[in-house]
């Protein structure tokens, strides 16, 4: 059975891997990946099997266990192959996964005996601690950036709108129709003031006056251009090119009024509360997130929450004229919050077009509030994703690493040169004892062969039932292989 199973590839291994290494039956190879599948395929192998790991543990002197080989046999098995390990393959793969583990920082330790040997590595020693507090903080750092990138950073600036308007009037003769006609020309431009707290604007980052509002509407006189021409609009599109400015040219030698309706385009986007559900919690306009966790401090306030099933809310009595309902559950109130929520209200600019003086420029200023993006959110970013400085210092660890391991290899050498001066014929025999055991553990041997080569060894009480078993494992197989020879036969 073991020649069979020898041929076959364990799962767990690719077969470029399997090269070199010893196979094992199923149920002698231990899997750390499953206790409940090793133990059922363990009892389900034959006798021969299950007793090496076992026998391998009796001492030479004790006792056989009932219904084992005794120490250094097995049935129907040579001695050279029973003293085989029953798993190098987990030995060879730690060694394997340990190689290509990180090293770790106390690689870096120098040991004691350099320490007490060189005083002066003390110094190195409290550059090391104090490394390692220094990456304690950068990494809580780090932490605290990535957590803070997670939330909207934004501050408020001051959004500065130009309307200003033209008066052009007709020239009899002029070569075009558009000069002999009337005519006015209104523009509305802006641009973000400087703020002399925070660092200077970058040039390249420069937002175009567009790209802070989400739409643009100008109401003229209804009475002078009529309700089909009187709306000028514009409304941001996925295809929207940014623009500076607008500009409209109508013609016309009347004073005109005009509305402008300029609705922000807040990212995160905001939304206006139900005036009802506004004066509840004094939010008027704010983001989803600000309204449920105000929401929330509010049903936590009033002790809305129900005692007894926590995922339901006991409605009070404005609760019940708002969302209509004396109980609902936590996972109901974004279904019923979003009939609740409005587009905000847009800003309403009332501004008159007069026709006073030859193409005179007139302007009106007004500041607007809107929320940009932090320059710092741009800096924390560049600095999460920056690798140079990480490149520099894993460099420098490795210099650190390949030195350590040069100064402890020369340690090594030094008390290998020190043992042997102090006593040369104690060291050789120590060294011969420990070359012998490492000789064992690579050659997969168990057990004690030095024992083994003597006589005495098998003069012990176990030998003769060992004898035993061992011709009885043997009759055994003959006898199975004459049976299968004569059922062959009278077939």
């Amino acid at each position: 059975m073991a020649s069979s199973h020898s041929q076959q590839q364990h799962p767990r291994f690719p077969p470029n891997q399997m090269h070199g290494m010893r196979h094992y039956p199923p149920g002698s190879f231990p899997d750390s990946s499953s206790n409940t599948s090793t133990t059922t395929v363990t009892t389900t192998t034959t006798s021969s099997a299950s007793t090496s790991s076992s026998s391998s543990k009796q001492r030479p002197g004790g006792p056989p266990r009932m219904g084992m080989p005794p120490y250094g046999m097995r049935g129907g098995m040579p001695m050279e192959q029973s003293r085989k390990r029953s798993a190098p393959h987990d030995q060879r793969n730690r060694q394997q996964s340990n190689s290509r583990k990180k090293k770790k920082i106390s690689d870096k330790v120098l040991p004691q005996k350099v320490r007490d040997l060189v005083p002066e590595s003390q110094a190195y020693m409290d550059l090391l601690a104090f490394e390692r507090k220094l990456d304690a903080t950068i990494m809580r750092k780090r932490l605290d950036i990535q957590e803070a990138l997670k939330r909207p950073l934004k501050q408020k600036r001051k959004l500065r709108v130009f309307i200003s308007h033209t008066f052009f009037p007709g020239k009899p003769d002029a070569e075009e129709e558009e000069g002999s006609v009337p005519s006015w020309e209104l523009r509305v431009e802006g641009r973000l003031l400087d703020d002399p707290n925070a660092p200077k604007y970058d040039a390249k980052t420069k937002r175009k006056f567009s790209s802070f509002f989400k739409s643009l509407v100008i109401e003229l006189d209804k009475d002078l251009y009529g309700p089909d021409n009187h709306l000028v609009e514009w409304h941001r599109t996925s295809t929207t090119t940014e623009t500076d400015g607008f500009q409209v040219k109508r013609p016309g030698n009347e004073n005109v009024k005009c509305t402008l309706l300029l609705l922000l385009d807040h990212q995160p986007p905001q939304y206006k509360l139900d005036s009802r559900l506004a004066r509840l919690l004094g939010v008027h306009t704010q983001t989803r997130p600000v309204i449920i966790n105000a929401l929330w401090q509010y049903i936590k306030t009033h002790k809305l929450q129900d005692p007894d099933e926590r995922e339901y809310i006991n409605n009070d009595r404005y609760f019940q004229q708002i969302f209509e309902c004396p109980r609902m559950k936590f996972s109901e109130i974004p279904q019923r919050l979003h009939p609740l929520l409005h587009s905000p209200d847009p800003i309403v600019i009332n501004h008159i077009i007069t026709i006073e003086g030859s193409e005179q420029r007139r302007t009106a200023c007004y500041d607007i509030d809107v929320e940009v993006d932090d320059t710092l959110k741009e800096q924390m970013k560049s600095f999460l994703l920056s690798t140079a400085s990480q490149q520099e210092i894993a460099g420098l660890d490795n210099k650190i690493h390949e030195t350590v391991e040069t100064i402890n290899q020369l340690k090594n050498q030094r008390e290998f040169m020190l043992g042997f001066a102090k006593d040369p014929q104690e060291f050789i025999n120590q060294w011969l004892m420990s070359q012998s055991r490492d000789l064992k553990i690579m050659t997969d041997v168990a057990g004690n062969p030095e024992e083994e080569r003597r006589a005495d060894f098998y003069h012990q009480s176990w030998a003769q039932e060992a004898v035993c078993r061992f011709f009885y494992s043997k009759i055994q197989q003959r006898r199975a292989e004459l049976e299968q020879a004569l059922n062959i036969r009278n077939t």
